[in-house]
């Protein structure tokens, strides 16, 4: 799986036509998910009458288990990358929540024999973001989330999705790779394209199924924020208004299709209580 990560981590290049023409920061471009996964544990915490156990597959630097560490959550953060976990334990440690965040090497495949590191309790919350499109099996790494999720508890997945880098390829006048990425089986616009695969939403949520658990939403994220030019959103008042635009697009129940545009999914699903 590590070099299919140094694949995802290289991936940046392929969207720099994006940066380049949009000021929209990270924490904007991540907030819908971040509000979706934030709501979701307020709702499991509030069910259960505890905080949760959470594992973040292919989490690197914490991003998402630091700030659900604040919220009083214990996050087991799994992820080849040393670096990755150097990262993320310094950032905990500065955060106050080094006591409730905790670094493991390792990957989808070794989670059955991490029990002794991670513990033996099931997980309330397995978030597994920007790591399915890399991994070599996505099949068995969904298995192996099914797995350790306890009775009752939920995924949030957020994968790279087919129809942006259509767009995305298109607008850089690259229309051949456009095309390829539109047709391909793996969303693939060509032997060059860094990320070993991207998904539909259709097909992503079908996935999930499979590995028996129960699709609750399906988002997509990120249709406009990757577009805008920077003169578009130079106010705090600016980027609210998009992030507003953004989820009602992605979740309108006549346009639906909108969130085919997304650059990413984001799939919420839960496993059958007992």
């Amino acid at each position: 799986m590590s070099s299919a990560r140094d694949a995802r981590r290289t991936a940046v290049a392929e969207e720099q036509w994006r940066t380049r023409r949009s000021a929209v920061d990270t924490s904007l471009r991540t907030s819908a998910v971040w509000t979706a996964v934030r709501d979701l544990a307020e709702r499991q915490q509030a069910a259960l009458g505890r905080t949760l156990r959470v594992l973040d597959l292919g989490g690197g630097t914490g991003g998402l288990a630091v700030p659900l560490a604040e919220l009083g959550h214990d996050v087991v953060v799994v992820d080849t990358s040393p670096d990755a976990l150097a990262s993320l334990s310094r950032r905990s440690g500065e955060r106050g929540v080094a006591d409730r965040v905790h670094a493991v090497q390792g990957d989808a495949e070794s989670l059955a024999s991490l029990t002794g590191v991670v513990g033996e309790e099931p997980f309330d919350l397995v978030c597994c973001h920007g790591t399915l499109e890399v991994v070599d099996d996505p099949r068995s790494t969904l298995a192996a989330l099914a797995a350790v999720l306890a009775p009752g508890g939920h995924l949030s997945l957020v994968s790279a999705q087919r129809l942006a880098v259509v767009l995305a390829r298109a607008l850089a006048g690259q229309f051949a790779q456009a095309h390829e990425a539109l047709t391909s089986v793996d969303g693939r616009w060509g032997a060059h394209d860094p990320l070993p695969r991207r998904f539909d939403a259709d097909q992503l949520a079908a996935m999930v199924e499979q590995s028996g658990l129960t699709v609750d939403q399906v988002h997509g994220v990120r249709l406009f924020s990757d577009l805008v030019p920077s003169a578009f959103v130079d106010s705090e008042a600016d980027r609210a208004a998009l992030l507003q635009l953004e989820q009602a697009a992605a979740s309108h129940p006549q346009f639906g299709f909108l969130g085919q545009l997304g650059t990413t999914v984001h799939v919420l699903a839960h496993r059958a209580p007992r």
